[in-house]
């Protein structure tokens, strides 16, 4: 069996572009660190973040990254079509310890299937939401930092520009990833909850402008990529371009069938590639990391709120899946806002995620589904804390040759 890069197949969105800073390829780690907004006045400031202690006074800084012994904060911020997160970790053996972090739906890609630009306010909910990271990771005291944007900044017209605003006004330089970066992030993120069964597996990410299908097989430590696909399908984008599962009951099924027919041809060239994978259903498995399927899954567990605890890691079977995502498809917007854990928030989107999850078990009909509430940010996380130690390791050793 050959094992392909990521590398070695291109997504069908040429017509979706990465900003210069998103033009590496897969598998580097950029050195994103924070960065001080601009005075308003012109004059320079100290781009050093000045942080404090608990007690209130500055923070002693160390004149090395990599000094003995010492626990570093390390940052990682998702800014998607839907929602901003981040999260700030210090490392903890082989994982880290998650010291803070936060998420707001911001709603960024609003609107931007039909104007192929990010509305004014769209920017402004972002900018709010970009404006408490920035201070957290100033009052954290964040070492090493990298902060990416995805498909509503490769879509917009104004993504560049917006994300030098975001620069300006609040210090954090988003990198705007390719869909390629996007999906190996999301598989370093939640590879570790798959099963240790040895079939193949498909990850997917639905977004909120996208939706990426990694198919893997297991490896050393980090499984191999053997094909991937993205494609510009999202919760937002989907709901945007199909219309909202609103009327009748009979107008909400035919909104929903065309949902389940728009991402089904834009998955066909992926699932007939794949195909050969799937002759044993019995070994193949499937794990998701989206909104959509933590929400599922809380519906699943008849939760009255949502628990990461109870829906990281959680296994369920798909037809289980398949009959919440049907049932919800048919209610109307009031009776999906109602119920715990979707709330008026997700009740207009979480539709088009059934639509989308619903097609992706057609072309992968694992008996099971794997759910996983982690993925780029954590992938991120991975990445910058094993860059970090490859380099402290390799400073140690000069330092030993110096020695000698």
């Amino acid at each position: 069996m050959k094992v392909l890069s990521m590398a070695d197949i291109s997504p069908p969105d040429s017509n979706r572009r990465a900003g210069k800073r998103g033009a590496e390829k897969s598998g580097k780690v950029a050195d994103f660190r924070y960065r001080p907004p601009s005075q308003p006045n012109g004059r320079k400031r100290d781009r050093t973040p000045k942080s404090r202690d608990e007690s209130g006074a500055p923070a002693q800084r160390s004149k090395s990254p990599f000094q003995k012994g010492r626990k570093q904060a390390y940052a990682a911020l998702d800014l998607g079509t839907n929602n901003c997160r981040l999260l700030i970790a210090r490392p903890s053996g082989e994982n880290f310890t998650v010291i803070d972090a936060f998420s707001r739906v911001v709603r960024l890609g609003e609107g931007l299937a039909h104007s192929g630009k990010l509305s004014d306010e769209a920017m402004e909910r972002t900018m709010g939401a970009l404006q408490v990271c920035a201070e957290k990771l100033r009052r954290r005291n964040v070492h090493l930092a990298r902060s990416v944007a995805t498909e509503a900044c490769r879509r917009a017209a104004n993504g560049e520009a917006f994300i030098e605003r975001v620069r300006q006004e609040t210090g954090i330089a988003l990198d705007i990833i390719t869909a390629e970066e996007e999906a190996r992030l999301a598989v370093l993120g939640c590879h570790v909850l798959l099963d240790d069964d040895p079939g193949p597996a498909v990850i997917f990410d639905i977004g909120g402008g996208s939706t990426e299908l990694v198919l893997i097989e297991p490896g050393d430590k980090v499984p191999h990529i053997l094909d991937w696909q993205s494609v510009p399908w999202g919760v937002v984008s989907l709901t945007d371009t199909v219309g909202r599962c609103e009327g009748t009951s009979d107008e909400r099924l035919t909104r929903y069938t065309e949902m389940r027919r728009v991402v089904a041809d834009s998955f066909a060239e992926f699932a007939e590639r794949i195909a050969n994978h799937r002759s044993d259903l019995s070994r193949i498995r499937l794990l998701g990391t989206s909104g959509t399927v933590t929400t599922l899954a809380s519906l699943h567990l008849e939760l009255p709120h949502y628990d990461r605890r109870a829906v990281d890691g959680l296994v369920v079977p798909s037809q289980s899946m398949r009959t919440i995502s049907s049932n919800l498809s048919s209610m109307s917007f009031e009776e999906r806002g109602g119920l715990p854990c979707i709330g008026k928030d997700r009740a207009d989107l979480v539709v088009a995620g059934c639509a989308i999850l619903e097609s992706i078990l057609d072309i992968w009909p694992s008996e099971r589904l794997g759910v996983a509430d982690r993925g780029i940010r954590e992938g991120i996380l991975r990445s910058l804390m094993a860059a970090d130690a490859r380099a402290e390791h390799k400073l140690g050793k000069l330092r030993n040759g110096r020695d000698d």
